[in-house]
């Protein structure tokens, strides 16, 4: 299954990889399971305590201030407005955006939504002794500092500085990793794909073939009752606005969206006709890769779509390379019109840097030597699903030759290309067809275990969020 997100582009944007984002597939997956009553482990100084919260510890009392003010109950577990400003907070900072007081309102009752969603899961967790280690929330917070280039605890900073508790973060990852947790209980065998299945769906997948297929991704509003959707209908409409002004679909997603592809940015991969609903598939096929679409009513509530690209099943050629990078940091935000003397040494030592190297080794040797900021190695790149600047400058460059330095606000990048391979993209191997059957098993679990949690669950609202 999917758990992560690469990270590219700018670190300004503040953590493209926030929330579920910032989760890769092996901390995830890792089981960590102790009895509640244990002794909890010493904490690192760095680290907010991360053990979930007893019912003793939440029964809180109004202080007066509406900060503390509870807005609802779950099964015995409060919900403050202090809960719901800080998400709020979190969101704003994570997108970038100046958002006004209007639109902020409008969402909040989708975030009040969200977090019982998330006390829910919650207690689901701690009723199966599942224990989220303080280790495995500093390896999520330090992986989204590192895939963003920022320095130790550089994100603690920000957030101190932004009036955002870090303990917001934390209670998403939490939930996230013991959620993922939780769904490999309820599968059990289930999760393992067998030869059969793989060879099924590879016969499904050679009789559609020259039909069209969509790199989607999807944030799901649920209704909780059809026959008044006014609400979910409005607040779609707001985060629809917002995406078109700007806001990152990836953390849009993260921060909302009620499908399991949520813990992937909303991505759904490359998806079939067969596998949509078919009110999405009529609005995906007249859409133009990087849209935005209006809502789209489904069973069950909102989607709002945005496709990357169409291809036909079965034929995809493109290029693939294999490159390396070594990044040369500035040490503060550049301006253009004022660089500083360290920024001016950097660029000195880059055009130095691209004039001494000679292969693939010897820059990522460079990179090492420069603190590997960000990876010497960042992986294979379709060079059809770059940007049309990247394309241009790597489609031409020649094997085992570095490129001019590339400056952008954080730093400068100098890319190499190592080797380049045609492929066709619409092949799938059978790990492939695996994960994408696990992801449809996974989102069916996950859909009706929430069903099951909300209703056996005894929820009593107090105030207005």
């Amino acid at each position: 299954m999917r758990l992560s997100l690469s990270v590219t582009g700018s670190a300004l944007a503040l953590l493209v990889a926030f929330g579920s984002l910032a989760i890769s597939p092996a901390e995830a997956a890792r089981p960590h399971r102790a009895h509640p009553a244990q002794e909890a482990p010493e904490q690192d100084e760095g680290v907010p305590d991360t053990a979930p919260t007893s019912k003793s510890d939440t029964t809180l009392t109004q202080l007066g201030g509406t900060e503390d003010t509870i807005i609802a109950i779950i099964n015995s577990v409060p919900l403050t407005r202090r809960d719901v400003d800080n998400r709020e907070r979190l969101f704003v900072l994570s997108t970038g955006l100046p958002l006004s007081q209007d639109v902020l309102d409008r969402m909040r009752p989708q975030i009040m939504r969200q977090l019982i969603d998330e006390r829910l899961r919650t207690q689901e967790i701690l009723s199966r002794h599942i224990n989220i280690s303080p280790e495995q929330i500093a390896a999520a917070i330090e992986g989204i500092e590192r895939r963003n280039g920022m320095e130790p605890h550089a994100l603690r900073n920000k957030l101190a500085q932004d009036g955002v508790s870090l303990t917001t973060l934390i209670d998403q990852i939490r939930v996230q990793i013991g959620w993922m947790q939780v769904l490999r209980q309820e599968l059990g065998a289930k999760s393992r794909m067998t030869s059969q299945e793989i060879s099924q769906r590879q016969e499904a997948l050679r009789r559609q073939e020259g039909r069209a297929e969509y790199l989607i991704s999807e944030i799901f509003v649920p209704v909780a009752d059809p026959r008044h959707s006014e609400s979910e209908l409005k607040f779609t409409e707001t985060i629809i606005q917002e995406l078109r002004n700007g806001a990152p679909f990836p953390i849009v997603a993260a921060q909302f969206s009620q499908a399991q592809s949520a813990l992937d940015g909303g991505s759904m991969g490359w998806t079939q006709e067969d596998s949509l609903d078919p009110e999405v598939v009529a609005i995906v096929k007249q859409m133009p890769e990087g849209a935005i679409s209006n809502p789209i009513k489904v069973a069950g509530g909102y989607v709002i779509a945005t496709v990357s690209g169409k291809r036909i099943i079965g034929h995809q050629p493109g290029t693939l390379l294999d490159t390396r990078q070594a990044f040369l940091p500035f040490s503060t935000q550049l301006n253009p019109q004022a660089p500083t003397d360290q920024q001016r040494q950097t660029l000195e030592k880059a055009v130095h840097l691209t004039q001494t190297v000679r292969s693939c080794e010897e820059l990522a040797a460079a990179n090492k030597q420069l603190g590997e900021v960000r990876p010497s190695n960042p992986g294979e790149l379709q060079l059809e699903r770059l940007n049309p600047q990247m394309q241009q400058i790597l489609g031409s460059l020649p094997i085992g030759k570095p490129t001019r330095p590339l400056v952008s606000a954080e730093g400068i990048d100098i890319l190499m290309v190592c080797g380049k391979k045609t492929k066709n993209f619409a092949d799938r191997t059978p790990s492939e067809i695996a994960d994408q059957l696990l992801n449809e098993r996974v989102e069916q679990t996950a859909q009706q275990l929430d069903r099951d949690l909300h209703r056996k669950a005894v929820i009593e609202y107090r105030a207005k969020p």
